[in-house]
């Protein structure tokens, strides 16, 4: 059963490579994504059980490349799932929060303490791409929700927090312009 997501964010493209192609051949994985983000990282994305993935992550970090961040999260959001994927269509909502992260596995890893923590909604996370290697993640939903789905941001991602925002009311376009595709 696919019910846990492992991630690496390797400093080098060339160590990336190899590091994907050794956590495949750790454990029974799929390779979910992997692929250069900005600033010469290369970000992997492994799926499978608990220990397959944790047995994956454990080989890539065991092989001495540099990494700018490792998790394994189990019972892995379907939000965060959709979110990577696709992202997901937002109405009208009370409140958003953008949690800014310093690097693209760390905003992952917040985003699902953070929907798994309120009944708040994700919409949409980036990584890397296009901003310098960091990440940022749109929560929606009635203010207290939002809130606290931020305050889960705020506690799993410490030092790796660069700002998080809540507004109340937002206007539709600041909606729009922080949940479309480009």
């Amino acid at each position: 059963m696919m019910d846990s997501l492992g991630i690496i964010e390797s400093r080098s493209i060339a160590a990336g490579a190899v590091l994907a192609d050794i956590m495949v051949k750790a454990a029974n994985v799929t390779l979910i994504k992997a692929g250069t983000i900005c600033s010469g990282r290369y970000m992997i994305h492994v799926a499978g059980d608990r220990e397959s993935v944790v047995t994956s992550v454990s080989a890539a970090i065991d092989a001495g490349y540099a990494l700018a961040g490792s998790y394994t999260i189990s019972n892995i959001s379907k939000q965060v799932l959709d979110a990577l994927k696709r992202g997901v269509p937002v109405h009208g909502h009370g409140a958003i929060g953008v949690v800014e992260c310093r690097t693209a596995s760390s905003g992952i890893a917040a985003a699902d303490k953070a929907v798994k923590r309120s009944t708040a909604q994700l919409a949409r996370i980036v990584t890397g791409r296009g901003i310098n290697g960091k990440s940022y993640f749109v929560m929606t939903g009635d203010v207290a929700s939002v809130e606290e789905s931020v305050t889960a941001a705020r506690e799993t991602l410490g030092k790796d927090l660069v700002e998080a925002v809540v507004i109340p009311s937002p206007d539709p376009s600041v909606i729009n312009a922080l949940v479309m595709r480009s």
